[in-house]
């Protein structure tokens, strides 16, 4: 990745008073080149992450924190540029007695966090066939006209994304809706607990599907095979010729399966 990253440090945005409730607002701005075919990965704690398609060739990324009694600065916005890309973390303090927290890949992330009511809002600006990986904790995940994989992941909120790349979404509690375009090349992944999921693939879709329910009904304009009229409930087959795995499950939730143009 060429290093041409350029930051705003958090303290040059100043303080933004947001109203009654005493909540503020800060910002952190980091700007660079990432390669096609590499990664930028965001990692949350509280806060949503919204992406969208960048005008130009870098990406641009803002984090927002917003608090109400603890101190912002005890979050930091840290930012790692390796050979995958960049990421771009929230790191907390961590709990009292644990390792300090950490911005890293894999084993290298490390997030124990007390409560803290410090929320940062990430906006990412995504250039065509930039991956992106968003993960949180609690907060909502949005991607829009994406050009590239996305990775999505989150325990508390819902999860929206638009791509024309492979799709891998997962949360536990909140509603999942994906709209794919262009051809379905690659697996894609949809899973979460507690809420509905809502998938629209193009016309001319050729994949293998699987969809599960345990408490909710299964609507498709797809011709699949659904199995199970009362309690858990299924459907599988294939759409056109067959191809890529496309999988879609919840617990607590209806699934719908939908045609797009």
């Amino acid at each position: 990745m060429r290093n041409t990253a350029r930051r705003l440090a958090a303290a040059a945005a100043g303080l933004v008073c947001l109203g009654a409730a005493e909540a503020r607002a800060q910002d952190f701005e980091w700007q660079g080149a990432v390669d096609r075919g590499d990664a930028v990965t965001i990692r949350g704690v509280n806060g949503s992450i919204t992406a969208s398609a960048a005008s130009g060739s870098e990406v641009r990324v803002r984090a927002t924190k917003e608090w109400d009694d603890d101190d912002p600065d005890s979050v930091r916005i840290e930012v790692v540029e390796d050979s995958r890309g960049v990421l771009i973390c929230a790191v907390y303090p961590a709990r009292r007695g644990r390792d300090p927290n950490r911005c890293g890949r894999g084993d290298d992330y490390r997030m124990s966090v007390n409560n803290n009511d410090v929320k940062v809002q990430f906006t990412v600006e995504v250039p065509a066939g930039v991956e992106l990986e968003a993960r949180t904790v609690n907060g909502e995940i949005e991607a829009r006209g994406i050009a590239a994989e996305v990775e999505a992941q989150t325990v508390n909120g819902g999860i929206e994304v638009q791509s024309s790349g492979p799709v891998s979404a997962e949360t536990v509690n909140g509603e999942i809706q994906a709209r794919l375009g262009g051809e379905i090349s690659d697996d894609l992944r949809f899973k979460t607990v507690n809420g509905g999921i809502r998938l629209v693939l193009p016309n001319g879709t050729d994949a293998d599907v699987e969809i599960r329910t345990v408490n909710g009904a299964i609507d498709t304009e797809f011709p699949l095979t659904i199995r199970g009229r009362w309690g858990p409930r299924s459907a599988s087959g294939e759409i056109g010729a067959g191809g890529p795995d496309i999988e879609v499950s919840t617990v607590n939730g209806s699934i719908a399966l939908v045609r797009g143009s």
